[in-house]
């Protein structure tokens, strides 16, 4: 079977050429970008099989959009923040020649942070179910934090298809230190309250204080954090941070009505 690589991006001039060339063994590279304005389109157009220019509409449209255009039933969709390591290239380009048993595969996803590959708290490991018959199913998710969701059509069937599972990892470059990933916190979790607010979420100044502790007891006790040393214990109090800001801003928004 032939695969198509499809990667969504929007000023990734940093990444986007190690991104494609991890995956230039694939038939069909597509890249949807946003209009970026650091010269990631021309970059990718050298490596790249085709790169479409449309407006941002949303990380599941751009996914489905993107899947839209295959040439090829599997798709493998990726970030520019990504790297597919030969390991995982190889364990994938078997399951084409097999043929794959199910229609959409998960792919642990290992970070790297500080110099460090972060094999522990709430980052590890982080399934993604990347690798699937685009016909299977359609990326779902409001502005952020977007899935691929297996649909079962067969006729009179309700049940959740249940994706296979692969055992190589994939690269994650997503933050190149500690005050970009403060920046993209802050984005986040902008979007995950608007989409909250819409959706009539409610919070309480306790859910404020117990819910980050929360965090921070399970990153770094529960799931090893403290095992990593200064970057697990980063890591931990900055996922902390995470759940702290986002339940912060919705009470803030609840105060002004």
């Amino acid at each position: 079977m032939k695969l198509t690589v499809t990667v969504i991006t929007y000023n990734e001039a940093a990444h986007i050429a190690a991104a494609l060339e991890s995956v230039a063994w694939a038939d069909e590279i597509i890249v949807v970008d946003s209009g970026s304005t650091d010269g990631t389109a021309e970059i990718a157009r050298a490596k790249a099989t085709r790169v479409i220019v449309r407006e941002w509409r949303g990380y599941s449209a751009q996914k489905n959009f993107a899947a839209d255009q295959a040439a090829n039933e599997w798709v493998l969709s990726m970030d520019a923040d990504e790297r597919v390591t030969p390991a995982l290239a190889a364990e994938i380009r078997a399951l084409m020649v097999k043929g794959p048993e199910a229609r959409g595969y998960r792919i642990k996803r290992v970070s790297r942070y500080l110099g460090h590959w972060i094999r522990t708290t709430d980052w590890f490991p982080d399934y993604q179910l990347r690798l699937y018959d685009r016909r299977a199913g359609r990326w779902n998710g409001l502005r952020i934090h977007e899935s691929f969701r297996l649909e079962d059509t067969t006729p009179g069937t309700l049940r959740k298809e249940t994706p296979g599972t692969l055992r190589e990892e994939l690269e994650h470059y997503a933050y190149r230190d500690v005050t970009h990933h403060v920046q993209k916190i802050n984005h986040y979790t902008t979007l995950i309250v608007d989409q909250w607010v819409e959706e009539g979420r409610q919070t309480s100044l306790a859910q404020v204080v117990v819910h980050p502790l929360g965090a921070f007891l399970r990153n770094y006790i529960a799931r090893g954090g403290i095992r990593q040393g200064a970057a697990g214990l980063i890591v931990s109090a900055l996922n902390s941070y995470y759940v702290f800001l986002k339940f912060a801003k919705l009470w803030e928004r609840q105060r002004r009505g």
